[in-house]
């Protein structure tokens, strides 16, 4: 039988930072239906995610660079150890610095550039590697995206280029873990008023903007990732993979 049933099952969440971050409306949602999760997080974030993390039931955080090869080591050795296998791998961190999210696009330079790749995509990549070995099979893979990355949004810039990059993983990379039944989607959402959309010129007026162009006229919330995410760990979507999914209230579907 088919159902939400999660209990015992075991995530790996990259990304929570604060209260308004996806990841951590994801994490308490996969808690609630019985997940036991080990969160990376960065250093600059620790005080903040620590005590989030705490607040779940049985659950840890762990400091990791995802740039940085021997923090990764570090991080699965830790997550082989208490864990042994897992079942999902939630991917929702990014990055560019804020002077390369205005302007124009060709202003990047090639380090801002490669930064912001090996965060926001690559990253992606490293984490399926790793975490290949130690998943289950019918495991779930959701990385984060946004419409930016088919789409040209002032003042997102880089950040489009690079979810563009993750869109194209999240596919190779489905086919690459096919075998074990394991499956890879990105989850691409609406603007929420997070601490990374702080960083995005205008985000204020696309937010008030975006509710007012959608079908359903309203915005989306942390939650409705959150519960996208659920699904997407639950045998419900043993045969979706490889895909981009929209929860943006429709937005996607219009043509301003």
């Amino acid at each position: 039988m088919t159902n939400f049933n999660l209990e015992n099952k075991k995530a790996i969440i990259f990304g929570i930072a604060n209260e308004q971050s996806v990841a951590w409306g994801i994490a308490k949602l996969l808690n609630e239906n019985g997940v036991q999760i080990i969160a990376g997080y960065q250093e600059r974030n620790e005080e903040t995610a620590q005590k989030l993390i705490s607040s779940l039931d049985g659950c840890s955080g762990i400091k990791c660079d995802v740039t940085n090869d021997s923090d990764l080591d570090d991080f699965f050795q830790i997550v082989q150890k208490e864990f042994g296998t897992i079942d999902f791998l939630i991917h929702s961190i990014a990055f560019a610095k804020k002077q390369f999210l205005t302007g124009k696009f060709f202003e990047v330079d090639r380090a801002g550039y490669q930064t912001s790749q090996a965060v926001s995509a690559y990253s992606l990549v490293e984490l399926t590697k790793r975490a290949y070995s130690l998943m289950n099979e019918e495991g779930s893979i959701i990385a984060m995206t946004y419409l930016g990355s088919t789409r040209v949004s002032p003042g997102y810039n880089v950040m489009g280029v690079c979810k563009a990059s993750l869109e194209a993983s999240v596919r190779y990379l489905a086919n690459d873990v096919g075998n074990k039944q394991i499956r890879v989607n990105a989850i691409s959402f609406g603007p929420i008023k997070t601490l990374a959309a702080s960083g995005i010129t205008g985000f204020e007026e696309k937010h008030k903007k975006q509710a007012e162009l959608t079908p359903l006229k309203r915005n989306i919330t942390s939650e409705d990732v959150a519960n996208l995410s659920l699904f997407l760990c639950s045998n419900l979507s043993k045969n979706i993979t490889g895909q981009t999914i929209f929860v943006d209230a429709g937005f996607n579907i219009m043509t301003n």
